[in-house]
């Protein structure tokens, strides 16, 4: 029973840390270090496009998008951990303004895989 809460714990933390490395990436604008989180095909939501991209592209957008809009910082706002999957929402602050943003993470085998990221402009 030890070992079924010692696994348990280290895999719940596992998740933790990747979505926590999720954040601080997107807190510094930093899309290289964000995709290493991403799964090999990723949907991409932007105020003026949105489609799945591979991970090499969606690295390239998600990159284009952090420079034109000058990232400053991401104020994380809700977390949720369920059966294997991430999701959270935030506010990526920018020079040109806010940026209402939505994470899924889904794992896969022994890690988490980024699937999922959106940013609408907010008000």
């Amino acid at each position: 029973m030890i070992l079924c809460i010692v696994l348990f714990s280290s895999y719940t933390n596992i998740e933790t840390l990747e979505m926590d490395d999720v954040v601080t990436a997107l807190k510094s604008g930093n899309a290289s270090q964000l995709s290493k989180y991403f799964d090999s095909r990723v949907d991409i939501g932007l105020p003026d496009k949105s489609d799945n991209y591979s991970r090499t592209q969606a690295e390239m957008v998600v990159k284009d998008f952090f420079i034109s809009n000058g990232v400053r910082t991401f104020d994380l706002k809700y977390k949720s951990e369920q059966n294997g999957t991430n999701y959270c929402i935030g506010t990526l602050q920018t020079r040109n303004g806010n940026y209402r943003t939505t994470i899924f993470m889904k794992q896969k085998g022994d890690k988490q895989y980024l699937q999922d990221l959106n940013f609408q402009k907010a008000d």
